[in-house]
């Protein structure tokens, strides 16, 4: 952390219960290292969250300037364990809402610089006094890499689909989500080459017809009550396990996936762009005593 801080400004919010605590800093002056995010996600003795999303204007930080052109804002995003991670997809929400309740941006659409590129937002207008609309976030496309992928559960294992979201997941359909256990620890996932550096893990029940629920592991930070990217990926591999592909039928494709923490709507698109809308909602706001943060 830059030692002239007296202070750390800090917002808290969260998209479908996947939870951040924001750091507005535009100039790029302030340094978190990785036990400074570790505390500040600490639920019992920190603010609490699933990670950190530092905002910054693309033009100041090194991992984003070549984006300044196009995205002014960056998501500098990271897990809890203070990691470095390249995408959160309710985490572009969350951002995108405290940009345009800082008056920063207006309502309609943006573009956010993040390490896995640009991701295109539209911020829907408030459907009514107090009801802020939805947003809708381009997730780009999704990769399907090839190979047999097993999670495992204890004594439990099931096949999983391999999709890469800008970050990557293993996706397991099961007969019902408590199969998969308290997903505190990371699931087993085999073979260990086919992520070498982690993965997220999904494990999916079906609801309906282009319906389904979730359960999620995310690396660096646990089970978690929502995960974007997880969604994007639970909804394309459905897709393809129920025969449905817009690439081939001209036609989008749109699945509702629950969380636990709430209600997504996936739709895919022809030209392979996955658009994930959901709601985004800042809590809190305050500011974190630095030489308690520094102890």
């Amino acid at each position: 952390m830059n030692d002239a801080a007296q202070g750390l400004p800090f917002l808290k919010g969260h998209g479908t219960e996947n939870d951040f605590v924001i750091i507005p800093d535009p100039y790029g002056r302030v340094e978190l290292t990785a036990s400074d995010v570790a505390r500040l996600c600490d639920r019992r003795a920190g603010l609490g969250a699933d990670g950190v999303l530092r905002v910054v204007r693309s033009a100041a930080h090194p991992e984003a300037a070549r984006y300044a052109d196009e995205a002014e804002w960056f998501m500098d995003y990271r897990n809890s364990d203070g990691s470095v991670a390249e995408m959160c997809g309710n985490g572009v929400r969350v951002f995108a809402r405290h940009l345009e309740r800082a008056g920063l941006v207006d309502a309609g659409d943006l573009v956010i610089a993040t390490r896995a590129g640009v991701r295109r937002v539209h911020i829907a207008k408030p459907a009514a006094p107090g009801a802020p609309g939805d947003i809708t976030v381009d997730m780009g496309t999704a990769a399907l890499p090839g190979g047999d992928v097993t999670v495992s559960v204890g004594e439990r294992s099931w096949p999983a689909r391999n999709v890469n979201m800008g970050n990557p997941h293993a996706v397991a359909f099961v007969a019902a989500l408590d199969e998969a256990g308290h997903l505190l620890d990371a699931p087993g996932v085999a073979p260990a080459t086919a992520y070498p550096e982690g993965v997220n893990v999904e494990f999916v029940v079906d609801r309906g017809p282009r319906h389904v629920a979730l359960r999620v592991h995310e690396r660096g930070s646990g089970e978690t009550r929502s995960c974007g990217t997880g969604a994007c990926a639970v909804m394309v591999a459905a897709a393809r396990r129920d025969g449905l592909d817009p690439a081939v039928t001209g036609e989008p494709v749109t699945y509702v996936v629950d969380v636990p923490g709430g209600r997504l709507a996936i739709t895919e698109r022809p030209d392979g762009r996955v658009e994930m809308t959901g709601p985004a909602v800042i809590v809190a706001e305050g500011t974190v005593d630095t030489a308690w943060l520094r102890g």
